[in-house]
């Protein structure tokens, strides 16, 4: 009864901490009791005893601890950490952080995987009973796991014949192996990791991002005079979240599904051991900014400032990237190689733009952030829509890059300030190009202001290209030189919640200055005034 008394409360702890918190006091006094009650366990030593045995499953001084949670156990061989994996019934509930990884037993994400019940609490779901679709055999039913052996392993074994393994037939409502468990519930459709209808969901989420523009152009070089439009000037569609079956793992595919669909960018990152490093693949999108990368519900004009980005960040195919923390989380670093042109029109894979190439293109780099104050991410949105602490921090990153007619060497810089209902970043980019030797830097100032929490963001910014002369120009100017023009501009904006954070209603005015691609002739300017109506969620 008292071995009885504890397996239920460790039941409770998980769905419900507090009630599980008030049930470990109490099992100081109902535990012995139940023992004594028994009449099949000794009555508890007197008070001030030690737990003498630290694996047998046992509260053998009386105080409510069990074996690893005593901290007379502190020092046992039996209760250190990262001894071996948390992924079966009596590793989930030995109150020991079998794998290293700073989650004890039900709070280990592994603790959730199939065919694991000490922490399912008392909620039986869909994995209970036998034989209906959708479900899988009750606890019984789930041998013991030998040493060393993985849920996997039990395929084909206590009852179970090896006959359904994939998507098809586990969703069919038949026993096609006629061991009486039908699709869920058959040890095949459960546990081979290549099954995914019966995986359940690891919080994998869809996004939408969209909006409707009604623009006004005061002046447009390209449009000619006093021109309107009107246009769905935006559709982002995202699916992200973490990939199955890898613990702090995370995915992101996005699509841009507007006058040309494509697919943005893509990444998978996955930890490489227990202390924060990842390794990250992705699409070659990301280089030392992420400001071409992140949501188009992160732009705080709308739009990124590209004459920042235009001349420095041209994409990859393809990019591997390593990063993680160090001295506590103070500084952030993160290393990448990249290659290939991804040069689609900012798609995923194939080329659109035909240049008679050269060189071919690659690049690689490594960036650290500075957290003086809080904690930055290059991901944060300067979306305020309410008060925010002080977060103050800085990124600088260098990286070697070689394009279709280009090799240089690239300087990014930049800050974010954060507090109450202020946001200032900036960011620098500058370059050394080697084949025509030219010196290159563009930056920008954006500024955000919370006039009124939750109904009224302000914002504005203001920023330059400036090219430099080529002292040793091409004789054929390509690719991205040909847009590489003085070019200078700035934004001011109002954004009105109108739904909470997910209807928005902005009012932008962009004015634009850009050099004459002819010598001698003015210089373009660009005036409008757009109105958006926006949802993003």
């Amino acid at each position: 009864m008292a071995e009885d008394l504890d397996k239920a409360i460790r039941r409770i702890w998980q769905p419900a901490p507090f009630i599980g918190a008030i049930a470990l006091w109490s099992v100081s006094v109902l535990a012995p009791l139940a023992a004594w009650a028994d009449g099949d366990a000794p009555a508890p030593p007197a008070s001030g005893g030690k737990e003498t045995v630290c694996d047998d499953r046992k509260d053998d001084d009386g105080d409510g601890m069990t074996d690893c949670a005593d901290a007379d156990c502190a020092a046992a061989p039996r209760c250190k950490p990262g001894q071996g994996d948390e992924r079966s019934d009596d590793a989930c509930s030995d109150w020991v952080d079998n794998d290293g990884d700073g989650a004890v037993d039900c709070d280990d994400a592994d603790c959730e995987a199939n065919g694991i019940q000490v922490c399912r609490g008392s909620w039986k779901g869909p994995h209970e009973g036998s034989g209906a679709k959708g479900q899988v055999g009750s606890d019984e039913e789930l041998p013991d796991l030998g040493n060393g052996q993985t849920v996997e392993d039990l395929i084909g074994k206590g009852g179970d014949k090896d006959g359904e393994r994939n998507d098809e037939v586990c969703s069919d409502g038949v026993d096609n192996d006629r061991d009486g468990k039908a699709d869920c519930a058959d040890f095949g459709c459960r546990f081979d990791p290549s099954v995914t209808v019966c995986r359940g969901n690891p919080g994998m989420r869809f996004s939408v991002v969209a909006g409707i523009s009604q623009a006004y152009h005061l002046k447009s070089y390209k449009l000619g005079d006093d021109k309107m439009d009107t246009e769905f000037s935006r559709i982002q569609l995202r699916s992200f979240g973490p990939m199955p079956m890898i613990q702090d793992s995370f995915y992101l595919l996005s699509l841009r599904a507007e006058k040309t669909p494509r697919l943005t960018f893509a990444m998978f990152q996955m930890p490489i051991g227990n202390h924060g490093t990842y390794l990250n693949i992705n699409s070659g999108g990301g280089g030392l900014s992420a400001a071409l990368i992140t949501s188009v519900a992160k732009q705080l004009l709308l739009d990124p400032a590209y004459y920042v980005y235009s001349a420095f960040e041209q994409g990859n195919g393809a990019s591997v990237e390593m990063g993680g923390t160090a001295m506590d989380g103070k500084i952030g670093w993160r290393a990448f190689v990249a290659g290939g042109a991804g040069r689609s029109s900012g798609n995923v894979g194939g080329r659109y733009f035909t240049y008679d190439n050269t060189n071919y293109t690659y690049a690689g780099g490594a960036q650290a952030v500075f957290n003086i104050i809080g904690t930055l991410s290059r991901f944060d949105t300067p979306f305020l829509y309410t008060t925010v602490p002080t977060t103050l921090g800085l990124a600088l990153g260098v990286k070697y890059d070689q394009r279709s007619q280009e090799r240089f060497v690239g300087i990014n810089g930049g800050g974010t300030f954060r507090s109450g209902r202020l946001v200032i970043m900036a960011e620098n980019y500058s370059k050394q190009e080697f084949e025509f030797d030219s010196f290159q830097t563009a930056y920008v100032v954006q500024v955000g202001f919370l006039a009124i929490p939750r109904v009224l963001l302000l914002a504005a910014d203001f920023g330059e290209y400036l090219p430099g002369e080529m002292k040793n120009p091409p004789a054929k100017l390509e690719t991205d030189l040909l847009r590489q023009l003085a070019e200078r501009q700035w934004r001011a904006a109002a954004h009105v919640y109108l739904v909470r954070n997910i209807g928005l209603l902005s009012l932008v005015y962009v004015d634009r200055t850009v050099a004459n691609s002819k010598v001698g002739l003015p210089a373009n300017q660009e005036r409008n005034l757009r109105l958006e109506a926006q949802y993003r969620f």
